[in-house]
């Protein structure tokens, strides 16, 4: 009976978790799309004044947020080699990182609350990606 209970608790919790997961991973491509198409196709539209000195750059990380926000969901929701999700969510964690430490050299350190929060949710679908609710590929 208790070996019952306890099962259940970890299915509700697994299911649980999975909501939550998703919604970030949800979240993480929303952003990463709109910011990677923002970017590449009207950069002057974006209020960010370190565009105007860096369209290279603008243009790079838009291609990157583009990939981000593609290999956060579609390899999960596809389960089509679900571990590009895993990985999406490191590379997300490194550009954070990074995107913190430019706006910082730059004197925007007040500007980083963004970078931060997506840094979490990517550590969070990584960490859940990971080992606490894996997803299977189709094959297996």
């Amino acid at each position: 009976m208790i070996k019952k209970i306890a099962m259940t608790a970890i299915l509700k919790t697994s299911k649980t978790l999975n909501i939550i997961l998703w919604i970030a991973q949800g979240l993480l491509a929303l952003t990463f799309l709109w910011a990677g198409f923002m970017k590449i196709f009207q950069p002057e539209e974006l209020p960010f004044p370190w565009i105007k000195d860096n369209l290279g750059l603008v243009l790079a990380t838009g291609l990157v947020d583009l990939l981000a926000g593609v290999g956060i969901v579609f390899p999960a929701l596809l389960r089509i080699q679900p571990k590009l999700t895993i990985y999406a969510a490191y590379g997300i964690l490194t550009l954070m990182i990074a995107a913190s430490i430019f706006h910082v050299s730059r004197g925007e350190a007040s500007d980083i609350g963004f970078n931060i929060i997506m840094a979490l949710l990517a550590v969070l679908v990584a960490w859940g990606r990971q080992g606490k609710v894996p997803i299977s590929s189709k094959n297996e």
